[in-house]
C-alpha cells in the first residue's frame, strides 16, 4: 500500500517556506504566460492541419468543446493551486491526492509532454524564422537549418532558440516573465492584424459543408488542437513563485483561458470562410491565408508574430518541464542535486540547464511526428489524475484551507474527466501504443529508484 502513501500539505508548505525559490509572479504575469503559451503553434500551426485533415469549418466546435474542457479543469485546478502552492502542478496535486505512485506516472508523463513539445516548438520557430529571412533576401545554409533527417547537419536555429531560453530561465523567472510581455504584445498584435485583413474576405460558402468529416471531426480536431492548451497545466508550476498564490493563480489561470479560447475560435471562424479548409494543410496557415488574399506585406508582419508566439511557447514549455523536475527530484523521485538552487538568481539552474541542453539536441537533430498527439495524451492523463485528486483531498480533508474553492467540485471536476476522455478517444492508435511505452520505462524506473529513495519511503 505504499504504493498510494501520500504527501501532507501541511508539510509540502513547510518544504516551500525553506525553499529559495524567488517569488516575484503576479496575476497579470501569470495570465500572460499562460497566453504566451496557449496563444502559439496552436494558432499559427495547427489550426490549418486540424481543419484540412479533421474537422474542416467545424474546427470552431472542436476549439469550443476544447475550451469547455479547460473551463472545468480551470476551475478544479484553481481550487489546487491556492489549496497547494507548491511547484510542479498536476505531480503535485496528484502525490497529495492520489498518491505517490500515481503522482510519478503524472510527473512522467508531463516529461513527455514538455520535453517533445518545447523540441516541436522550436522546430516550427525555425520553420518561420528561416522562411521570413528567405523573403528578405537571405538564405541560410541547408545543412544549418535541416536535421540530419532532412539531409542537413544540425537545426541550428531551433537548437539555438532553445538555448537561448535556457540562458534566461537561469538568469530568473522575472526577466523570462519580462521578455514574455514584450513576445506576447508582438503575437497578440499580429492576431489582430490577421483578423482586420483577412475578416472582410470571408466567404460563407467557404463554411459549407460545416461537419465534411460529420460529427467524429470535433473531437478528432479537439483531440489535435488540445495542443494549445497545455498552458493550463504549465501556469500551475508558477504557483511557488507567485506572490500571492492563492489569489494571483486562479485569476491569471482563469483571465488567459477567456482571453485565448475567443481569441482562437475567431482565427478559425476567419481562416476557414477566407479560404477553403481543404487549402490549409501547411506549416504556416495564417501566413498563407493572407498570401492568398494578397496581402504579402501582411503576411511577412504575421510570420514575425508568429516568431515571437513560438518563442513564448518554448518559453514556458521549457520553464514548465524544469519546474517540474524541480519537485520530483526535491522528493527523492529524481537524484536530488538536480533541484540546486542558484545562490544569486534564485533558479534551479543545474535541471534547467539539463533540460535546455536536451530540448536544443532534440530539437537541433531530430525530425519530431506525431508531436501534438504525444504531449495530448501526456496532458490529458495528468489532468485526468489532477482532477480525480481534487475530488479525493474534498473527501478525506474538507477542513483544509483552501482561499478559492470550485464551486459544486463533485459535477464539475467528473465533467472536466468526462471531456478529457471524449477528446482522447480522437486520438491515433499509435500514439496510445507510444504512451504506453513511455509509461512502462517509467514505472520500471520508479520501482528500481524511485520508490526506495523517495523522502517518504526514507521516513518510513
Amino acid at each position: 500500500m505504499n504504493l498510494f502513501r501520500t504527501k501532507s500539505i501541511a508539510k509540502l508548505k513547510e518544504q516551500v517556506a525553506q525553499t529559495a525559490l524567488r517569488k516575484s509572479l503576479g496575476a497579470m504575469d501569470v495570465a500572460l504566460m499562460g497566453i504566451g503559451v496557449i496563444i502559439g503553434a496552436g494558432i499559427f500551426v495547427l489550426t490549418g492541419t486540424a481543419a484540412a485533415t479533421a474537422a474542416g469549418p467545424a474546427i470552431m466546435l472542436s476549439f469550443l468543446l476544447s475550451s469547455i474542457a479547460c473551463v472545468f479543469i480551470c476551475l478544479v485546478y484553481s481550487e489546487l493551486a491556492a489549496a497547494v502552492p507548491a511547484s510542479g502542478s498536476a505531480y503535485t496535486f496528484s502525490y497529495v491526492g492520489a498518491g505517490e505512485f500515481m503522482a510519478w506516472l503524472v510527473g512522467w508523463a508531463l516529461i513527455l509532454e514538455y520535453s517533445i513539445g518545447a523540441s516541436a516548438v522550436a522546430g516550427g520557430w525555425s520553420y518561420y524564422l528561416v522562411g521570413l529571412l528567405k523573403s528578405g533576401g537571405i538564405e541560410l545554409p541547408h545543412a544549418l537549418v535541416n536535421n540530419p533527417a532532412d539531409g542537413g547537419i544540425i537545426n541550428a536555429p531551433a537548437s539555438f532558440i532553445a538555448l537561448f531560453i535556457t540562458f534566461l530561465l537561469v538568469r530568473g523567472v522575472k526577466e523570462s516573465a519580462t521578455a514574455n510581455r514584450i513576445l506576447v504584445a508582438v503575437k497578440l498584435s499580429a492576431i489582430f492584424l490577421f483578423i482586420l485583413l483577412a475578416g472582410p474576405n470571408i466567404d460563407p460558402r467557404n463554411w459549407e459543408p460545416f461537419f465534411p468529416y460529420g460529427w467524429a471531426g470535433v473531437p478528432a480536431g479537439a483531440a489535435l488542437i488540445f495542443f494549445s492548451y497545455l498552458g493550463v497545466d504549465s501556469l500551475v508550476t508558477a504557483a511557488e513563485e507567485t506572490r500571492n498564490p492563492q489569489k494571483d493563480m486562479p485569476l491569471g489561470i482563469i483571465i488567459s483561458l477567456v482571453v485565448c479560447t475567443v481569441l482562437y475560435i475567431a482565427v478559425a471562424a476567419v481562416m476557414t470562410g477566407a479560404v477553403p479548409y481543404s487549402q490549409l494543410n501547411t506549416g504556416e496557415p495564417v501566413s498563407y491565408v493572407l498570401r492568398t488574399i494578397g496581402y504579402n506585406f501582411g503576411s511577412a508582419i504575421v510570420g514575425v508574430g508568429a516568431v515571437a508566439g513560438l518563442t513564448t511557447v518554448c518559453l514556458v514549455m521549457i520553464y514548465a518541464q524544469t519546474r517540474a523536475f524541480f519537485a520530483m527530484s526535491r522528493d527523492g523521485l529524481l537524484p536530488k542535486k538536480l533541484c540546486k538552487v542558484h545562490p544569486k538568481y534564485g533558479t534551479p539552474y543545474i535541471v534547467t540547464i539539463i533540460v535546455g541542453c536536451t530540448v536544443a539536441l532534440i530539437a537541433g537533430l531530430t525530425p519530431i511526428n506525431m508531436v501534438a498527439e504525444m504531449c495530448n495524451v501526456g496532458t490529458l492523463f495528468a489532468f485526468i489524475v489532477a482532477c480525480s485528486s481534487a475530488m479525493i483531498l474534498r473527501k478525506r480533508q474538507p477542513h483544509i484551507d483552501r482561499p478559492f474553492r470550485c464551486p459544486s467540485l463533485y459535477l464539475v471536476a467528473s465533467l472536466a474527466i468526462i471531456s478529457c476522455l471524449i477528446i482522447m478517444q480522437g486520438l491515433a492508435g499509435l500514439t496510445w501504443m507510444l504512451f504506453i511505452g513511455w509509461v512502462t520505462v517509467g514505472i520500471a524506473i520508479y520501482f528500481i529508484y524511485g520508490r526506495h529513495n523517495s523522502v517518504l519511503a526514507k521516513g518510513e
